[in-house]
């Protein structure tokens, strides 16, 4: 399916609303503005396989510019508005774009840009602004009629960054219809119980893999989807009740904010609507998950997958809770868990996550990270460390490149953080290994405090006691630091390398 059917069907049928400002967009509106997007792309001289960039916050025109690429046949390469304008020409000169279009709460950024990307067409939605043309003035310009030549585009993205530079994903085009099926959009239907009833909250921001392929996978399906601008737990619980949202994908911090609400104000709201909420990107504490699924009900499902596509594992509720812990069964590749020479290890025997049989793994312009990816039978993996029970559920802890070796014990960071954030006056918590001349790493509890007035010496005891009542002592931290917030994408990745690095002198003295 695609917009464009349900845009003859249902045509006056929300697409999306905007949930700060109420904007509502149609499925007529939605494909009358992205075939005239379309049609500028190609006066424009883009032609299919070419890339677009999309430098933009969660704002009404980017689902419309995603949909105008993916039927002209380009890649549409959408970049975090968190970055700085060198880390902004850095992905727009190694994807190739021919364009780039911004809007104005990237004007600081766009502005410093715009020297650095001579030969790149820039557009702005909202109006002209220095180099930027009016996007929205060209769009207008053009027919509301499809182009003569439409083809399945793609998205092309990059990891978040989290462990060094950005790396592009950009999958083969197929020349299929625009309206062939898609992977997502299958296990959406019959995973994940999403439909053309469908009303989909969307509280991440649309740059990221997860929030932009679910919605448009939404769209596919003729459901409307709602763009929250900037997420915040109550707002979410009220657009719940709002919209009679029926789904949303999140990440494992959307829960903690939620939960740490009081009780009265969760009580407020009704989230009875709610058939499926999907969480991934991110490991989510097994008492969170259990607290949402008391909360919700068993309707918390979760996957493990990246921008990658090289494989995809998924949970429901009732499986969840006869496995807590679990990240699920492949559906898509076969799991393999492997030793350090890319030999398949038993069950419940830990090692690296890979999956065989899968999509292939192409980093673009990065040969030799796509070699890394892989292991001698051809198997892919994303970096991440786990195990398997016997009936093939995988267990992850943590990646490969976050373990600390204190004393010559392996210790994974992630199940110390798992405890941490349970503690009912930590926000936010990071678990890094620092230099230590006798144990050659220590482990060390970086702390977003609940509230700030906290930060100080009785809350780190509290926090140290805590950890070696429910842990082993050799995992326990040697040290509690406090900032004021943590390094974290806002799709719920930590930026575990920034916090890292301050402690073995490789750091800006930014994160502590």
């Amino acid at each position: 399916m695609h917009p464009s059917v349900h845009a003859r069907s249902q045509p006056d049928k929300p697409a999306f609303v905007m949930a700060g400002s109420g904007e509502t967009v149609t499925y007529k509106e939605l494909d009358d503005r992205s075939n005239q997007a379309a049609q500028l792309f190609r006066t424009m001289g883009l032609q299919v396989g070419d890339v677009v960039a999309i430098l933009l916050d969660n704002h009404p025109r980017y689902l419309e510019i995603a949909w105008a690429a993916q039927r002209a046949g380009l890649y549409y390469t959408c970049i975090s508005t968190k970055l700085t304008a060198p880390e902004v020409e850095y992905i727009v000169r190694d994807c190739g774009a021919k364009a780039l279009i911004t809007g104005p709460a990237l004007d600081g950024v766009a502005q410093a840009l715009a020297p650095l990307l001579s030969g790149v067409a820039l557009l702005r939605v909202d109006g002209a602004a220095g180099p930027y043309a009016d996007f929205d003035a060209a769009r207008a310009a053009m027919p509301a009629t499809p182009i003569a030549d439409e083809t399945s585009g793609s998205d092309m993205l990059y990891s978040s960054g989290t462990t060094g530079r950005p790396k592009g994903v950009k999958p083969a085009l197929n020349g299929a219809p625009i309206d062939a099926p898609h992977a997502l959009q299958m296990m959406a239907q019959h995973l994940f119980k999403l439909d053309g009833d469908s009303v989909y909250l969307s509280p991440a921001p649309l740059y990221h893999a997860a929030p932009l392929r679910w919605c448009m996978s939404v769209h596919k399906l003729g459901g409307t989807v709602v763009v929250i601008e900037k997420f915040d737990p109550e707002t979410a619980l009220a657009l719940i009740e709002e919209h009679r949202a029926t789904c949303g994908q999140f990440v494992p911090t959307h829960f903690v904010r939620m939960l740490k609400l009081p009780q009265e104000t969760r009580d407020r709201y009704d989230v009875s609507t709610m058939r499926s909420a999907i969480h991934a990107a991110a490991p989510c504490p097994v008492p969170v998950k259990e607290q949402m699924i008391a909360w919700w009900g068993p309707v918390i499902y979760e996957y493990y997958a990246g921008t990658e596509g090289n494989g995809f594992c998924w949970i429901d509720s009732k499986s969840w809770l006869e496995r807590r812990g679990s990240v699920g069964q492949a559906a898509l590749g076969e799991l393999r868990i492997c030793d350090e020479d890319g030999d398949p290890l038993p069950a419940r025997s830990e090692g690296v996550v890979y999956f065989a049989n899968g999509p292939a793994v192409t980093y673009h312009n990065a040969p030799e990270k796509t070699a890394e990816s892989y292991n001698k039978h051809g198997w892919t993996t994303l970096g991440d460390v786990g195990w398997a029970d016997e009936d093939g559920y995988l267990y992850l802890t943590d990646r490969k490149s976050f373990m600390i070796i204190s004393g010559g014990v392996n210790i994974y960071p992630q199940e110390i953080e798992n405890l941490l954030i349970t503690h009912p006056r930590v926000a936010d918590a990071a678990v890094v290994g620092a230099p230590d001349e006798e144990m050659g790493e220590k482990v060390v509890a970086v702390i977003q405090p609940l509230d700030w007035d906290d930060a100080g010496e009785a809350l780190a005891a509290e926090l140290l006691a805590f950890t070696r009542d429910n842990l082993s002592h050799v995992k326990a931290p040697r040290q509690v630091d406090f900032v004021r917030e943590l390094p974290r994408h806002p799709t719920g990745k930590l930026y575990k390398r920034l916090v890292r690095d301050t402690y073995w002198g490789k750091g800006e003295g930014r994160i502590v």
